[in-house]
């Protein structure tokens, strides 16, 4: 009778407090280890009987009176789908659930070195000379910086999702390839544990060098663990461009410099000097990095001195004029994420609300037109978003495990420009949603509107309607071969842009992959179609394996008439090519790809033809987690 009562009193308190909850993810119940042989309650440590109460509410749920029916209505123990099939697929690591809130005595970690060890087999050492020779010039990673990436600190106690959140956290730095954190089982007592991290790194510096003819090329150089404390920096060079008019110069070149600190707080300088573009910047910033973390924010000053075509549309009878452009850029802002109750027992709520703000200050010491004013513009968001992460290969590596991240994001931003002439009001949109199945694939949809309002008129100003698709195949296999389909289409649609703005190009990665424009070829508005094939082979040779890729793109661009918005009344530009895709993973230039392109107009080479090289993948995951408020990015 007294447990009717006490399940009566849960039923009532969960109905007058029931609200509905988006993507409830379930926590399975942890085994009992008071029962396990060997082992005695801890009557000082227990704060909260959890398995006897679930056990028995799930116990009640199987009932056929109306009561029992009616717990079943409002608790559901079903396992999810992903749990049945078995698949390591989610984030939240469950092994461990029973370790949570033991207090954590102490830390063991232990970093590999790039060549010849492995994280599954301890017993496997450097055999050759290279492996050898190879780990001689590299600098392991120092403890103290893997320390800085965890989650939990000796002396505190585990929460729930610590040690696969640093797991995951660890292997996406750049210094890192794979990672591994477990509780010691040995050790472990039922108040408190041992947690062991084992890392093992990448050959961290990389240079490239690439020759397109007598005169002209590349050269590249980077560190991602510069010291083995995980510190950054990249240069890169190139000489013998052919860029032509006013403010023209021969050479490019791009640097940058990353620290890390703790909390993950991170500091970034950067310079680029190119044909009619220099910039400057250093920032300061910490992101929302987990799903738990309650504050981001970030610090930056840039400084941009620039030509910008103000008139023309780039032909032979009506070329560009260019006029100077130089301002600088302040930047602060400051958010906060809310942890969303849940009302299901035995479930957690992945779901997080984000509020923050932001400031930004925009002075201009030289102006092309009156259009450009210092302003300082005000902004805010809020938003929803669900964060999950699945495990998969063959995605942009061969064979190693890649996170992928799927859920849901909603956000609305508004703010307020104060300027020299008429104030502004801004308003932004952006929904997102991902999902991933392993025998139907990788969904993403991404869309996006923002456009500021000037005066009571009601004029709407420099807006952007921008899109993005991508969706990728199951991995099909035939023998030790193994390949995906990739799509990707984005769309940039501009409305009402001002004249003098960096406007939209289609080469590179926001186009067609490799293509080189002869001359300057720029629109307000851009529509792109990307299809990738890549098939992955069982070749091996000393780390590094290989890929084919067959590639075709097309992009719409409209540059000729600046007031239109579809860029479709324009003939499309095509790229079709064939490349090998070598990865090591090992060596922090992990992805190279050589690839031969056939481009039938608008190419800088007579023939449209193409060999070039590149070292990160074309596609890219999106993640869902937010807190900078801004204006859709036109680029």
């Amino acid at each position: 009778m007294k447990y009717l009562v006490w399940v009566w009193g849960l039923l009532l308190g969960a109905a007058l407090a029931a609200t509905p909850v988006l993507a409830q993810t379930p926590a399975l119940p942890r085994p009992d280890t008071t029962k396990l042989p060997g082992t005695r309650p801890d009557s000082l440590r227990r704060r909260f009987d959890q398995e006897r109460m679930l056990n028995s509410l799930k116990a009640y749920t199987k009932r056929k009176t109306i009561a029992g029916k009616a717990a079943s209505v409002l608790f559901n123990f079903t396992e999810r789908r992903e749990d049945q099939a078995g698949l390591d697929a989610k984030l939240l690591d469950r092994q461990f659930d029973r370790h949570n809130y033991k207090v954590i005595r102490h830390i063991d970690i232990r970093t590999l070195d790039a060549f010849g060890y492995s994280i599954s087999d301890s017993l496997r050492e450097p055999r050759n000379i290279l492996e050898k020779t190879g780990n001689f010039f590299h600098i392991k990673t120092n403890k103290l910086r893997v320390r800085q990436v965890l989650l939990f600190r000796e002396g505190e106690e585990l929460e729930p999702q610590d040690l696969a959140e640093s797991e995951r956290l660890l292997r996406q730095t750049s210094e890192i390839l794979d990672a591994r954190v477990f509780v010691n089982e040995r050790t472990s007592t039922t108040d408190s544990v041992d947690v062991q991290v084992i890392t093992k790194d990448v050959f961290s510096i990389s240079g490239a060098f690439q020759l397109r003819d007598v005169s002209a090329g590349t050269i590249g150089l980077r560190d991602v663990n510069f010291l083995g404390l995980g510190h950054q920096f990249r240069n890169r060079y190139e000489y013998g461009r052919g860029d032509t008019g006013p403010g023209a110069q021969p050479w490019r070149y791009i640097g940058s410099y990353v620290a890390p600190f703790r909390n993950f707080l991170y500091g970034q300088a950067r310079y680029r000097n190119e044909t009619r573009n220099q910039e400057a910047g250093v920032t300061f910033s910490r992101d929302f990095y987990s799903i738990n973390t309650r504050y981001a924010g970030a610090v930056s000053y840039d400084f941009i001195d620039r030509l910008v075509a103000i008139r023309g549309t780039g032909s032979a009878e009506d070329p560009y004029v260019f006029n100077p452009l130089r301002y600088n850029v302040q930047d602060m802002w400051l958010g906060r994420t809310l942890r969303l109750k849940s009302y299901d027992l035995g479930y957690e709520n992945p779901g997080r609300m984000i509020v923050s703000g932001r400031m930004i200050r925009t002075s201009f010491s030289r102006k092309p037109t009156a259009d450009y004013l210092n302003a300082n513009l005000v902004l805010g968001t809020v938003g929803y978003s669900v964060r999950r992460y699945y495990k998969d290969k063959y995605l942009f590596g061969f064979g190693r495990t890649e996170d992928i991240p799927t859920g849901t994001l909603i956000s609305l931003t508004t703010g307020y420009e104060f300027n020299e002439q008429d104030n502004r009001r801004y308003y932004g949109l952006r929904m997102a949603y991902a999902g991933f199945h392993p025998q139907r694939g990788y969904l993403y949809l991404n869309g996006e509107f923002g456009s500021y309002i000037r005066g009571r008129a009601n004029d709407w100003q420099q807006g952007l309607v921008s899109g993005e698709l991508l969706y990728f195949t199951r991995l099909y296999h035939m023998g030790n071969y193994q390949w995906r389909h990739f799509f990707w289409q984005r769309s940039s649609l501009g409305l009402n842009r001002r004249p003098g703005e960096q406007l939209l190009s289609i080469d590179g990665e926001r186009g067609l992959r490799g293509f080189q424009p002869d001359g300057v070829l720029q629109g307000t508005s851009r529509v792109t179609f990307n299809y990738e094939a890549t098939l992955f082979t069982p070749v091996s040779f000393l780390g590094f394996r290989m890929a084919g890729v067959a590639f075709a793109d097309v992009a719409w661009l409209n540059s000729r008439t600046p007031n239109r918005v579809l860029p479709f009344f324009e003939s499309p530009y095509t790229g079709f090519g064939l490349g090998l895709r070598f990865r090591n993973e090992y060596a922090a230039l992990r992805t190279f790809q050589i690839t031969f392109g056939f481009y039938p107009r608008g190419m800088s080479t007579p023939n449209g033809i193409r060999i070039f090289e590149n070292s990160r993948p074309y596609y890219d995951f999106s993640d869902f987690s937010f807190g900078q408020p801004g204006v859709v990015r036109y680029q």
